[in-house]
C-alpha cells in the first residue's frame, strides 16, 4: 500500500507564493517517489503517515492537533524566511513548532546558524530544484535587469527602482518589475515610480512561465530582500545561468555562496546601483558574475533535491517502525 503523506501551506491553490510553489514540487518529488501526497492549507484531521508544514508560525495549529491526535506520526517542518528571520524572535509559537517536528528543512545551509542549537541535529538542508530552462539572448538594444517577487516589506521592493536614478545618463539598464502589489500602497508607489521613471516597468503578477521567459532574457537579475529563507527565484537565476545582483542577506549567501562577487549592503541603492553599473559596463566583471553562477548549478539540479527528499522520507519513516 502507498503511504500517504500530507503537505499543509498556508499559502492558498492559484498564488504564486513561494510556499505554495515548494509545497507543489515537493508534492510532484514525492509521486515520482512512489507516496502519495495532498496539498492543503492546514491539516484535514485524516490520518497520514508523515505530515510535512510549511511555516513554523502560521502551521503551528496544524503541527499540534496532528501530533496530539498521532504522537508518533512524525512531521517534517520547512521552515520559512519569515519564520527564521522574524518569528522566531517574536513568537514562541515557531520555537514550539520546531520541538513538536521531528525534522526541521531549511532551504540553503546559512539558515541554520539563525537557529537553535538545540535543534541542529534535526536540521537538514534541501537545496530546491529547478528544471531546465535555456537562457534566451539577451535584447542588445538594452541593459535588462528583472526582479521578480511580490511587492511587499520583506523585499523591499523599491530600492532597485529608486537606484535607476543614480545610473549614468547614457546607461542602457532598463528595469522590470514582476510580482503582485501586497498592498494598496506598494501598488500606488509601482504606478507612480512607472509614471515618472523612463527607465522602469511593472509589469504586476505574471503566470509563472511568463516569469520565467523574463528572467532567461535578462542580463541580471536583482533579488533585494531584506529577509529571505532562500529565494527560488534565486535558484531559477542559478538553473538558468542569469547572473544576480543581491542584498548580502544570510538568505542570498546561503544560495550563491560566500565568494559570490555581487552583494551590496542591503537598502542600500547607491551600493545598487554602483553594481547595475559595472555589471553593464565591465565585461570582465560581468563574465566573472557568469562564471560564479555557473559554479553553483550543482545545488539546482532536480535529482539533488530528490535524493535528499527520499533520504529524509526514509529516515523518518524506520525511525516510525522502530518505535
Amino acid at each position: 500500500m502507498k503511504l500517504h503523506i500530507e503537505i499543509v501551506t498556508p499559502a492558498p491553490p492559484g498564488t504564486l507564493h513561494g510556499n505554495r510553489i515548494t509545497a507543489l514540487r515537493w508534492h510532484q518529488i514525492l509521486s515520482r517517489l512512489n507516496y502519495q501526497s495532498t496539498v492543503t492549507e492546514q491539516w484535514t484531521g485524516k490520518s497520514c503517515d508523515i505530515l510535512i508544514a510549511l511555516h513554523g508560525l502560521r502551521s503551528y495549529d496544524s503541527i499540534y492537533r496532528f501530533k496530539k491526535a498521532y504522537p508518533n506520526h512524525p512531521v517534517v517542518l520547512i521552515m520559512t524566511g519569515t519564520d527564521i528571520y522574524r518569528d522566531l524572535k517574536n513568537s514562541s509559537k515557531v520555537t514550539k513548532s520546531m520541538e513538536m517536528a521531528d525534522a526541521i528543512v531549511v532551504l540553503q545551509p546559512d539558515a541554520i546558524q539563525s537557529l537553535p542549537k538545540k535543534f541542529h541535529h534535526k536540521i537538514q538542508v534541501i537545496y530546491q530544484s529547478v528544471k531546465g530552462i535555456t537562457r534566451k539572448a539577451p535584447l542588445k538594444r538594452h541593459f535588462l535587469a528583472s526582479i521578480i517577487g511580490h511587492l511587499r516589506v520583506e523585499k523591499d521592493p523599491f530600492c532597485a527602482a529608486h537606484s535607476l536614478s543614480l545610473l549614468p545618463s547614457n546607461s542602457k539598464i532598463q528595469l522590470v518589475q514582476l510580482g503582485k502589489a501586497m498592498s494598496p500602497d506598494f501598488k500606488k508607489q509601482a504606478i507612480s515610480i512607472e509614471k515618472n521613471v523612463v527607465r522602469y516597468r511593472w509589469l504586476g503578477q505574471l503566470s509563472h512561465s511568463q516569469t520565467l521567459k523574463w528572467l532567461s532574457r535578462s542580463h541580471v537579475m536583482i533579488i533585494s530582500s531584506i529577509m529571505e529563507g532562500g529565494a527560488h527565484v534565486v535558484s531559477e537565476a542559478i538553473a538558468i545561468g542569469v547572473p544576480v545582483i543581491a542584498s548580502d542577506i544570510p538568505g542570498n549567501r546561503g544560495l550563491l555562496g560566500d565568494t559570490y562577487p555581487a552583494y551590496y549592503p542591503a537598502g542600500d541603492k547607491v551600493a545598487l546601483s554602483n553594481l547595475l553599473t559595472k555589471a553593464e559596463t565591465n565585461s570582465v566583471f560581468y563574465q566573472k558574475l557568469c562564471k560564479a553562477i555557473a559554479g553553483r548549478q550543482k545545488i539546482t539540479r532536480p535529482e539533488l533535491e530528490q535524493k535528499s527528499i527520499q533520504k529524509l522520507m526514509q529516515t523518518l519513516l524506520s525511525t516510525r517502525i522502530s518505535h
